[in-house]
């Protein structure tokens, strides 16, 4: 941790940390030589930007930064990798009073580095801040979403269905939790046929993971999270290009667990069962091939338009048997479609949902937390592209138009009609560097998740 929850010593460094309008307004009271300074330099208080101040003996005597507002979740990720290395304290005079939850998660996640197989090329600067419970929530955040960024970021020779089970069974130890998993030709006796039917093929078993948690006089909710761990793309195998990624493609497990995480080490009052249907989508002599049709845990035949669609295919069964529970709540989280990625982009997680009331709350909710997502719709006319001549359901759509829509559909078959339920398409990935979210797998939607489940279930 690079964020120490104590007071800060003699050596500390002050941070003085401004928005341009703040600057503008006490950079005239500044003493001459501090206001020179900066003004030599080009400061200005614009967002990511800061300046050394240096002492007159030549020692570093504080750090100017600029911030976008007090409370914004990236206020300080610009600076750990950047100041030298060593202490540093947030300035009680002449700068913003930071929301504590936003400096601790912005300096942690400011520091973080995938560095299982490169060490890092040098040591972070360290914050103290006081310990409080904004803070402490900011750490567990950041430690939430490092983890997730963790998995997503490991390669698949080191993050198949073993090690993904094996993650999820830490983070049930750690919380008291239970945890069990349904392995090979298991789960075609647990009545888990569309799993097994996708990973059969690879060296490594498919497996149906399962956390549970909470009291039971507590209202439950079902996460599942999607776990290809590597997608080839099966008999329609992908090309070099679209296969380079797929390590990334158990994105929507690794967010489903982290925002299982943050459930569990916040203490909400909630009955919580997590679903990570666990695969690798290889190529063999068993593998599934397109025309095959398969009889799902609903009941459904679904028939195989293409072996590259095979992420609807396992969370199919997935979001039957967490029905089943008659959740409150149901979420799945996936790494699903290209086509929501043409349409929104990495950044922007679609999110689809019956309840249109519900999605705009949360979309609204992402934007002020600035962890977004979109609302797309189900748009049940477009039902009949998978419907399919000889099964009940096909998974792909009759032609490119509406790919993210069709596979949201598709879903929506195996989610009863009275259950409130969230389909959320991300990426998973940041395609380009930003501060505190390098290039590389990431989180997306559990602050905002986070935030809503807690505000719901206050009360309970």
């Amino acid at each position: 941790m690079t964020v120490q929850l104590t007071k800060p010593g003699r050596a500390s460094v002050p941070i003085h940390a401004v928005d341009t309008a703040q600057y503008a307004a006490l950079s005239a009271a500044l003493a001459p030589a501090t206001r020179r300074w900066l003004t030599a330099v080009g400061f200005s208080g614009a967002a990511d930007t800061h300046v050394l101040l240096p002492a007159q003996d030549g020692s570093l005597q504080g750090v100017w930064a600029g911030v976008r507002d007090a409370a914004h979740p990236w206020a300080l990720s610009a600076l750990p990798k950047a100041l030298p290395p060593g202490h540093y304290h947030l300035a009680d005079e002449g700068a913003l009073a930071l929301d504590a939850t936003a400096a601790a998660l912005s300096w942690e996640l400011g520091s973080y580095a995938f560095d299982l197989y490169k060490p890092a090329p040098r040591v972070p600067a360290q914050l103290h801040l006081p310990s409080s419970d904004a803070a402490q929530r900011g750490l567990i955040m950041a430690a939430a979403i490092a983890s997730t960024r963790d998995l997503v970021n490991t390669p698949a020779e080191h993050m198949g269905p073993a090690e993904m089970a094996e993650a999820v069974r830490l983070v049930a130890r750690q919380h008291g939790a239970t945890f069990k998993q349904t392995v090979g030709d298991k789960l075609l006796a647990a009545g888990f046929p569309a799993i097994h039917a996708v990973g059969r093929a690879a060296a490594r078993a498919p497996r149906l993971i399962e956390l549970n948690w909470g009291k039971p006089r507590h209202p439950r909710i079902t996460l599942v999270g999607k776990g290809v761990c590597f997608d080839s793309g099966g008999l329609d195998i992908k090309g070099a290009d679209g296969m380079r990624l797929m390590k990334k493609d158990m994105g929507g497990a690794a967010n489903a667990l982290g925002l299982a995480q943050l459930i569990m080490a916040l203490r909400l009052p909630v009955r919580l069962q997590l679903l990570i249907p666990a695969v690798e989508n290889a190529i063999g002599g068993n593998a599934y091939r397109p025309g095959d049709v398969f009889k799902t845990r609903k009941g459904l035949h679904v028939e195989i338009g293409n072996t590259d669609a095979e992420g609807r295919v396992i969370l199919c069964d997935a979001l039957a048997y967490g029905a089943e529970g008659k959740p409150e709540l149901l979420i799945d989280m996936a790494t699903l479609t290209g086509a929501a990625r043409v349409a929104l982009g990495a950044q922007l997680p679609a999110l689809f949902c019956r309840n249109t009331a519900l999605a705009r709350e949360l979309v609204d909710r992402g934007l002020a937390l600035r962890d977004p997502l979109w609302h797309m719709p189900l748009w049940r006319d477009y039902h009949g592209g998978i419907e399919s001549d000889i099964a009940d359901i096909v998974n792909t759509g009759k032609n490119a138009l509406a790919g993210a829509i069709n596979a949201a559909i598709f879903l929506e078959d195996f989610v009863p009609a009275e259950q409130e339920w969230l389909h959320i398409d991300l990426f998973a990935w940041n395609d380009g560097a930003r501060p505190g979210r390098p290039v590389g797998g990431e989180a997306q939607t559990l602050r905002t998740l986070l935030a809503y489940l807690q505000e719901r279930y206050a009360a309970s």
